[in-house]
């Protein structure tokens, strides 16, 4: 073999070893149970018209997982959980974690029990598949008085027992008034965290709402590592009008570090990243969701 016929041999498996440890490397991060799924409150125009034909264009994309954010009367989007569970099953998708906002109205004090329509909510979501149940807002009587919020948060705890026993746990997605807002010196987040056992209450991350109360998600994730087990992915711009100042946007054209913040989160344990885009810029939805996807896989997020 002459000199020149080696190197080009020697060159070529340097390139082709290269190539192959790029590709490992993309995923190298990736842990067991990860995915990369959708808020349908994202496209939830398109989901109060035509919630098959969505889903269908969804599936088209390549997502794989999605949130709900419409749970009223025992139904998801008009099905019943088995409906509906077909409905995702056909598509090849499926649901790991919802939205439904629990009120003092799913606790009966005097009882010391939930009332049947948060244990519906719970039964279903178990029927679903789901791994998280998420309430992700409060009701503001709860979060003006530290007595108040530290009882609900004594029944977070309980809600997570309840959860626990179908193999699910509850959770809180966070807005923006948690850290705005603060009871005897602390923010609702700090409080919410002290107050709720994290092997039953797991916190979804919203790295995008919680700008317009005045925080940053890499500040909170170093306040509280390991503490989120999934994150609402979602990046931030400054808000043409409305009430609030930032509105979201696609991934990485914000003023979020989106990538620095998911890569944080994967390092130290959360699973569950869900794309979530409330506002276009004269996009439509579904095409928003698709570019955002796009950009998750270009990071390495398999959906």
């Amino acid at each position: 073999m002459n000199l020149s016929r080696r190197n080009f041999i020697r060159n070529a498996a340097f390139t082709a070893a290269g190539a192959t440890l790029l590709g490992q490397n993309l995923f190298a991060n990736a842990k067991k149970g990860e995915l990369t799924g959708i808020q349908l409150y994202s496209i939830r125009a398109d989901m109060g018209k035509d919630p098959l034909g969505t889903l269908k264009q969804l599936s088209a994309m390549g997502y794989k997982h999605v949130e709900h954010a419409s749970y009223v009367n025992r139904k998801f989007y008009g099905w019943t959980a088995a409906e509906f569970k077909k409905v995702l099953d056909d598509l090849g998708l499926k649901m790991p974690s919802g939205h439904t906002v629990m009120t003092t109205k799913h606790w009966d004090a005097a009882k010391k029990d939930f009332t049947d329509a948060w244990k519906y909510t719970v039964e279903d979501a178990a029927a679903m598949g789901q791994m998280f149940v998420i309430s992700p807002s409060m009701e503001q009587k709860t979060r003006t008085d530290i007595n108040e919020l530290k009882s609900f948060m004594n029944v977070f705890n309980k809600s997570g027992e309840l959860c626990q026993k179908y193999g699910m746990k509850f959770g809180y997605h966070n807005h923006d008034f948690e850290f705005s807002e603060k009871l005897n010196g602390q923010t609702l987040f700090d409080i919410i965290l002290s107050e709720t056992d994290p092997k039953l209450v797991m916190q979804q991350l919203d790295i995008g709402n919680m700008i317009n109360g005045g925080a940053k998600a890499l500040d909170i994730m170093q306040k509280y590592p390991g503490r989120f087990e999934s994150m609402h992915v979602k990046d931030e711009i400054l808000a043409a009008s409305g009430h609030e100042k930032y509105e979201s946007t696609i991934l990485g054209t914000g003023i979020v570090p989106v990538k620095e913040v998911i890569d944080l989160g994967r390092k130290w344990g959360t699973k569950h990243f869900i794309i979530e885009q409330e506002a276009y810029q004269g996009k439509a939805p579904l095409d928003s969701v698709k570019e955002d996807l796009e950009i998750m896989k270009k990071w390495g997020y398999k959906s």
